[in-house]
């Protein structure tokens, strides 16, 4: 073994790469003046075994060939050149370094001083950088060669159109950790995701695509790790081709291949929440395990009057140089081999609007944009936008170009003002949001699923603590409850976090009933937080992205009136799946079509006429009603019909003082003719007064008769003929 065959090998493709007869090794890097290959016998080892210098240096990439080398086999590279961080050079061939292209990470748990570069006692008292000389190899993550051979056989992609999908946020381990069906051994990772009973309940939720937050090889941070804390959430990559270990049983890229194969087998889609704005290498004072000591100025944004220290657009130490060829090539390179070689069917790219930056400006012609709007694999996979970042001008909802969409930051405020703080002020902007948020979206050539509706996410109260607490508990996290969001937008209803009084517990149960309402029967694309529809609570802490335990993961123990929700989520889901006025692409235009008897919106009073512009800024109005024109969709299907639907009625009675009896619309045609005997009626669908209808509930309502909503409530009706009912 110690004795290989040395070749000259390739520059490409990067990475580590076998052929059944041996490995190719390519690593870039335009600044280092040396590069060895160190090869480890196992991840108990206390260094190399065998060391190589990288013979080949074809435009910066080095690169070496080794004839015997197999899968399994774990490497590093020790990079040379000069350690001036003034100059932003930090090399230090004391270190071995992984591979940004390693297919698999080991010994990432294995914190030690010695993957700092520099020596930490003269920093503290100096605060000066000096190179460390205590060799890492002994700790050091290292990366694994891997055979990408899979036995897809007949996968087949989804391919779910933008308009029929629900996403469903979800954490790997959270969802699966407490599951009572799910095999021990199989909880918290990909392969118990994959189970019978998570499958059945995602498909019985009406979901047909799975976000999952990240599952890169992350890092835990160092402050976490003395605190005896571990960054669960998983926003800390340091590998960008690499499935998280901590996911797996044996084998993380064979087990994350065989859950994508199983969902796909159930017709559901994976998206995976990609961190490409910064790495876990952190600020100048974070370790140094790959980037930095490769290619320090390569891979990151440095600050012009100080190369020693990073711009931090991100808030989390450094920023990714998007700007350099080489670093945007290894975001391209990670995202299609995602597609083609993992299967995944989309990303959510966190904090992008990091990725928009030119280096420091926002520019929407930068090369990111236009290499990935080229890209004919990468282009066709949905693309979820976070249109934010923390850096100047980073709030950017709305503007990212085709072919992306966006979480709707937009949306999640104007939604929880509006139920949990409820205004006549509030109204309009709550039409607009419902309505698909044109004034976001609406620009030429775009579609209604631009706009990803959430009220709430990973990052925040969950919907339980969102109408549970005042203000953030964070306490668990250790730092004074200082981190996380103050302004959330929550109501405790009289009481904060968790009681037994019926009061409280029946008006925040019915606000969770009308907020997840009005995200199943808005326009856009409706995505769920994983827990929410169980009734997860997080006990008031906002930030639990260092809580591996009960408090982040999903509880599966639901009570009775947990179970009568998430039996309310089943069937809200099933009327969006059964509407196709609530997944039009287009967005409305306030008229008729065609020979459409209703338009495709119309806005409502209480007294059942059509709203006027003056009547949304009546500081007393109270309730309002929408009329989704069944016959005016104007969109046509696959196979060129034209797209109808039942006209659908959306009664919204949003303060919380006293009920109102809603006088439900005529019929145009009725309003036309005032001796019409339209055998017509207005059935109720739903009211969120009730997890489920009572059987003794009147369902059938003649057009001009009084419906009566109770204070905070909704009411749904479709216009359909009266012995239908």
């Amino acid at each position: 073994m110690h004795n290989l065959i040395v070749r000259p090998g390739k520059p490409f493709p990067l990475g580590a790469t076998w052929d059944g007869s041996g490995v190719n090794f390519a690593l870039f890097s335009e600044n280092a003046e040396k590069v060895e290959l160190c090869l480890f016998e196992s991840i108990n080892s206390q260094k190399e075994y065998y060391r190589v210098e990288l013979p080949e240096n074809t435009h910066n990439v080095w690169h070496v060939y080794l004839a015997g080398i197999k899968p399994g086999q774990l490497y590093g590279y020790r990079v040379y050149g000069p350690y001036e961080p003034e100059r932003g050079l930090r090399f230090n061939p004391k270190k071995v370094l992984l591979d940004p292209y390693a297919r698999a990470i080991v010994r990432t748990t294995n914190w030690h001083e010695s993957w700092f570069d520099y020596k930490k006692d003269i920093f503290e008292q100096k605060g000066r950088l000096e190179q460390d000389d205590f060799d890492n190899a002994a700790y050091a993550p290292l990366a694994m060669v891997v055979n990408s051979a899979h036995p897809w056989k007949d996968d087949k992609k989804p391919d779910i159109h933008w308009k029929d999908t629900i996403i469903y946020e979800a954490h790997v381990k959270g969802l699966t950790m407490l599951h009572p069906e799910v095999p021990e051994k199989l909880r918290g990772t990909f392969l118990g995701l994959a189970t019978e009973p998570v499958i059945k309940h995602l498909k019985d939720l009406g979901v047909t695509t799975v976000e999952l937050m990240p599952v890169h090889q992350h890092l835990d941070e160092f402050y976490l790790v003395k605190k005896s804390l571990t960054n669960y959430w998983g926003y800390n990559t340091i590998g960008f081709f690499a499935p998280d270990a901590r996911f797996a049983i044996s084998d993380p890229v064979k087990e994350f291949k065989t859950m994508i194969q199983t969902l796909h087998a159930n017709n559901l889609e994976v998206i995976i929440d990609v961190v490409f704005n910064h790495t876990a290498e952190g600020d100048h004072t974070g370790p140094t395990l790959s980037f930095r000591g490769i290619d320090n100025p390569t891979y990151y944004v440095l600050k012009e009057n100080s190369k020693a220290l990073y711009e931090n657009y991100t808030g989390c130490g450094n920023s990714i140089n998007v700007t350099h060829p080489r670093v945007l090539q290894l975001i391209l390179d990670s995202l299609r081999y995602w597609i083609t070689e993992m299967h995944v069917d989309g990303f959510r790219f966190d904090l992008a609007s990091t990725l928009a930056r030119d280096p420091s400006e926002i520019n929407w012609s930068s090369a990111f944009f236009k290499a990935i709007r080229q890209d004919p694999t990468i282009s066709r996979v949905k693309l979820i936008a976070e249109p934010w970042d923390l850096g100047p001008g980073g709030y950017q909802v709305g503007h990212f170009p085709d072919p992306w969409s966006e979480w709707n930051g937009k949306y999640r405020d104007s939604v929880r003002k509006f139920w949990n703080f409820p205004s006549a002020s509030h109204a309009s902007e709550f039409a607009t949001r419902i309505a698909g948020s044109s004034d976001l979206y609406g620009r030429k050539g775009n579609k209604t699923f631009a706009s990803i509706n959430f009220i709430t996410s990973h990052d925040g109260f969950t919907l339980q603590d969102l109408v549970s607490y005042n203000e953030k508990h964070n306490e668990a996290n250790l730092e004074n409850n200082k981190d996380g969001e103050s302004h959330n937008i929550s109501y405790n209803y009289g009481w904060e976090g968790q009681t037994d009084n019926h009061e409280i517990l029946n008006i925040r149960y019915k606000q969770k009933r009308n907020i997840m309402t009005t995200l199943l029967l808005s326009i856009g694309v409706p995505m769920i937080a994983g827990g929410d529809e169980l009734g997860r609570t997080q006990l008031g802490n906002n930030n639990p992205y260092c809580q591996d335990n009960e408090l982040s993961w999903y509880d599966w123990n639901l009570d009775e009136r947990d179970k009568a929700f998430l039996q309310f989520l089943k069937n809200l889901s099933q009327i969006r799946k059964n509407h196709p006025v609530f997944k039009r692409s287009n967005f409305f235009k306030g008229s008729t079509i065609c020979q459409s008897i209703w338009k495709d919106i119309s806005w409502i009073k209480p007294d059942g006429l059509e709203m006027k512009p003056e009547d949304w800024n009546n500081p007393d109005m109270k309730s309002f009603g929408i009329i989704f024109g069944g016959d005016a969709i104007g969109e046509i299907d696959e196979n060129g019909n034209p797209i109808v639907d039942k006209t659908l009625l959306l009664l919204i009675h949003f303060m919380r003082d006293n009920p109102i009896h809603f006088t439900l619309p005529l019929c145009p045609q009725e309003l036309a003719d005032k001796n019409s005997t339209s055998p017509k009626k207005w059935k109720i669908l739903l009211d969120t007064r009730y997890d489920i209808l009572p059987d003794n509930v009147q369902y059938l309502w003649g057009p001009g008769s009084n419906y009566p909503m109770s204070p905070s409530s909704m009411a749904l009706f479709e216009f359909t003929l009266e012995e239908t009912g």
